[in-house]
């Protein structure tokens, strides 16, 4: 019943806006099917995405006392969710007032911060799982001899590479209609204003798709490959072939959950504007689609949080140890700490041994 009364709002809005498009003049899309379903995506997204990464930069700022160059990356990719989660309240606002009332400017950087979210945290995560590929498969390899200073710049160019292509965003305004209609959107209309715009659209796709494509085959190098290189050197211990996959399976699930609905409805909007440039209808509902799917953009927020406890040894071991006793992880955790308790090493040694086993055979 809701989806037919949305396409009887669809079609109406477009009946009388213009009855008979031209080639290139498809009414522009307003508030409607997102105005329903971000809100509240977007304030769960909101709500899960704070809680965790404030637990992480926690523990990454006052509990991981050894940092390498796997836990840089994660920092990074902690800082990245935070630019966004900061953004999207102002989203979520927009959306139910029907209307942006915060200006141009915020506009731009709303917008800004939202795209490069996605293209810092794809980038981080193919970083982390590439580390990975390099520590299990070429463990002799001098990728994996990286200092934390030589993984604080990669660090900074991953930020290069994703920001140079968004920066252009905050140069033009991106403010559609005037009063009480304004609305905050990076493209929204069959034909923008200007060419500069009309080009900013194109790079954006672009990227959205092959930020996407390349990444995700990648992903699935590494994975593939760590998969069988395990199971043809370490057949006697399937529990490491356990926890070097779940790396990569979890941020291959991230990828497919988050990004992928993005990827998809964003090469709808391409093809129907190239190939069908009067189905006005297809090109609305692919604009609508493609908006709401960001909703799942930034579930990676909140998803992040597990990419972390799979990723890093450090990280889990310090939010193990700061889970009340209840809560405590699995038997090992247990089993290191009724070791410990036991005399047969104190304390100190337990933390050096830990710190010396995640330098060396980082989270296998």
């Amino acid at each position: 019943m809701l989806s037919e009364q949305m396409f009887n709002l669809t079609t109406s809005s477009l009946d009388h806006t213009t009855p008979a498009p031209a080639v290139g003049a498809c009414p522009p899309v307003g508030i409607q099917l997102e105005g329903l379903i971000l809100p509240p995506v977007l304030t769960v997204d909101v709500i899960l995405g704070i809680l965790g990464n404030v637990v992480s930069l926690w523990i990454f700022c006052f509990k991981v006392k050894a940092w390498n160059p796997n836990n840089l990356f994660l920092f990074n990719l902690v800082i990245a969710d935070f630019l966004v989660l900061v953004s999207l309240p102002l989203r979520i606002d927009a959306l139910l007032r029907r209307h942006w009332v915060f200006g141009d400017g915020i506009c731009r950087i709303n917008l800004f911060l939202m795209f490069t979210n996605r293209s810092a945290s794809i980038a981080l995560m193919t970083v982390v799982a590439i580390h990975r590929y390099f520590k299990v498969v070429h463990p002799h390899h001098r990728f994996n001899r990286m200092t934390k200073r030589q993984a604080a710049l990669v660090s900074v160019v991953v930020w290069m590479l994703v920001t140079g292509p968004r920066i252009p965003m905050l140069a033009y305004s991106h403010i559609k209609g005037s009063g009480n209609a304004t609305q905050c959107f990076f493209f929204t209309s069959y034909k923008e204003a200007s060419r500069a715009i009309i080009i900013l659209v194109g790079m954006h796709r672009i990227l959205t798709v092959v930020e996407f494509i390349i990444p995700m085959a990648m992903l699935l190098f590494c994975s593939i490959r760590i998969s069988r290189f395990l199971k043809q050197r370490q057949m006697g211990n399937p529990d490491k072939i356990r926890k070097a996959m779940r790396v990569c399976a979890a941020i291959v699930a991230v990828f497919v959950v988050c990004f992928l609905p993005t990827t998809v409805t964003t090469i709808g909007v391409w093809a129907i504007r190239s190939y069908r440039p009067q189905d006005c209808a297809a090109f609305y509902t692919f604009t609508q689609l493609n908006i709401v799917s960001l909703g799942l953009n930034f579930l990676n927020s909140a998803l992040d949080p597990l990419v972390y406890i799979f990723s890093s040894t450090m990280f889990r071991r310090a939010l193990c140890s700061s889970l009340p006793a209840a809560l405590r992880c699995g038997k090992t955790d247990d089993s290191l700490n009724a070791s410990s308790s036991s005399g047969t090493q104190s304390t100190s040694q337990y933390e050096l041994k830990s710190t010396r086993a995640d330098r060396g055979s980082e989270d296998l």
